[in-house]
């Protein structure tokens, strides 16, 4: 039976003529249909969220702290039951499902602790003479309400990475989630209507994108945070205006494994960081620069791990490795394995395709030229390549349109600083893949991989004004 649903404007269930069918990625069946939300729907949601930002904004730390930790509670009560909407609508296996929602509370956990350490400091003026008898302080104040664009990677974990900051700053949000992955955001709804949020914090609205156009370009809105492709992120910037922008954008990360490093570990972290939800990460491990005294044995050892991966129906508790979100994007990353074919590249493991799952697949050999190497895959295929010098793993590093996260594993101090100064990323992950992310640190990127940062602490500055106050405490006699 199809499942029907509405969607949330404020703390209404509001059902609408227009459906869109969300579709189960591992056997393509229809499943559920949730309503859109249209024209009028977005502009009572914006101006639902202006109004409640008169309240919100007033709330004081314990009250933004508390509803946040009912939000975790709530998702905490019901992990199974957001484990499963996981695997069944974006095709995740649920042993990643379930690490997602405890992520997901772990978030608004780290939210309703940072609500109380949003304060400023007191700073002293007197610096020059004329100047004299002045002192200052800084407080953080709530932009306003946020536009939230979330993927359908991460349905519920990056739409907490909107929701938590938010909150816990005292924005409201209205959240258009993935059209692929409607039903976990419209489920957190739930979980929010149980809380003590005032009307009007948060909205989820499934929505065509011509019709989210205000989401970006409506001035009321004073943030727009988008995570997604980076063709839909930098339009976002040129049209939103005036108004905070963040993106997080895609990547083509890479790891690269020194002949000191311990090749077990590294072996085993990269094939996760490279298979893991089917390489449809945007830190996913795409490209590994391997020294080539080590090359031969290494890809040995990769090829031996992604062989013990288990394909097959994401709600089968054995199962770690699972489709594509649908067949375009399976008929994408095939093609792009057979261009690499054609240019030249040796299939490892993996390159076939049934229904929308590619095996995992490892390629040697990658022409620099091809799709594989230059742009974001998103998919779960991994580019192995060896190198002759440090010096050369960074510079091909470097050779990248995107800077997101990079992994370099080795035990040589001088080469760890060396790659934190030099790569052109937001975050190098020592001894381990760029695949690794906990919910409290900074995380984005430079070039076309984005800026601002998200986890929690940077996302509520990015969120907040800093304003001075300055008074004068010795007058003039």
């Amino acid at each position: 039976m199809i499942q029907k649903r509405v969607f949330l404007l404020g703390k209404q269930w509001r059902p609408s003529s227009r459906t869109l069918a969300v579709v189960n990625p591992w056997n393509g069946e229809t499943f559920a249909e949730v309503g859109l939300a249209g024209p009028d729907d977005i502009e009572e949601a914006i101006v639902l969220a202006e109004r409640a930002f008169a309240v919100t904004r007033r709330l004081p730390a314990y009250m933004r702290s508390r509803i946040c930790a009912q939000i975790a509670s709530g998702i905490e009560a019901r992990a199974e039951e957001f484990a499963r909407t996981i695997a069944l609508e974006s095709g995740k296996p649920l042993v990643h499902a379930r690490t997602e929602v405890d992520r997901s509370v772990s978030t608004f956990n780290i939210a309703a602790e940072e609500a109380l350490r949003l304060h400023g400091e007191v700073l002293s003026l007197d610096i020059t003479e004329a100047a004299r008898g002045r002192a200052g302080i800084t407080w953080r104040y709530p932009i306003g309400p946020v536009a939230g664009i979330s993927p359908f990677n991460f349905p519920l974990n990056l739409v907490a990475h909107k929701v938590a900051p938010a909150m816990a700053a005292g924005n409201p949000i209205v959240l258009k989630p993935s059209s692929t992955t409607p039903l976990t955001a419209l489920l957190l709804g739930e979980v929010v209507l149980e809380t003590e949020a005032p009307e009007g914090s948060l909205s989820v609205l499934p929505t065509s994108r011509e019709d989210a156009a205000p989401l970006t370009e409506d001035p009321r809105f004073k943030m727009v945070t988008f995570t997604g492709s980076a063709d839909i992120g930098w339009d976002i910037k040129r049209r939103a205006g005036k108004k905070k922008v963040v993106l997080e954008l895609g990547g083509n990360a890479g790891v690269i494994v020194e002949p000191d490093a311990d090749l077990v570990f590294a072996a085993k972290r990269t094939v996760f960081g490279a298979f893991a939800y089917s390489g449809q990460v945007c830190i996913s491990v795409q490209r590994a620069f391997v020294h080539e005294s080590i090359f031969s044995r290494f890809v040995e050892m990769l090829k031996r791990e992604a062989e013990t991966l288990v394909t097959g129906n994401p709600l089968d508790e054995q199962v770690n490795f699972g489709p594509m979100i649908d067949s375009k994007n399976a008929d994408r990353i095939a093609s792009w394995i057979a261009n690499a074919r054609a240019g030249g590249a040796t299939v490892v493991t993996g390159g076939t395709k049934e229904g929308n799952t590619v095996a995992p697949t490892i390629l040697t050999g990658v022409a620099p030229g091809a799709e594989i190497a230059c742009n974001e895959a998103f998919g779960p295929v991994l580019a192995v390549e060896p190198y002759t010098s440090f010096d050369q793993a960074l510079e091909r590093m470097n050779d990248s349109d995107f800077g997101l996260q990079a992994g370099v594993f080795t035990q040589r101090l001088d080469r760890s600083l060396r790659a934190f100064n030099e790569l052109e990323v937001g975050g190098v992950v020592l001894n381990d893949v760029p695949t690794f992310r906990v919910d409290n640190m900074p995380y984005g990127g430079v070039k076309d991989s984005g800026f601002g940062r998200e986890g929690i602490r940077y996302s509520l500055e990015e969120m907040t004004e800093i304003k001075l106050l300055v008074f004068n405490h010795e007058r003039e006699r």
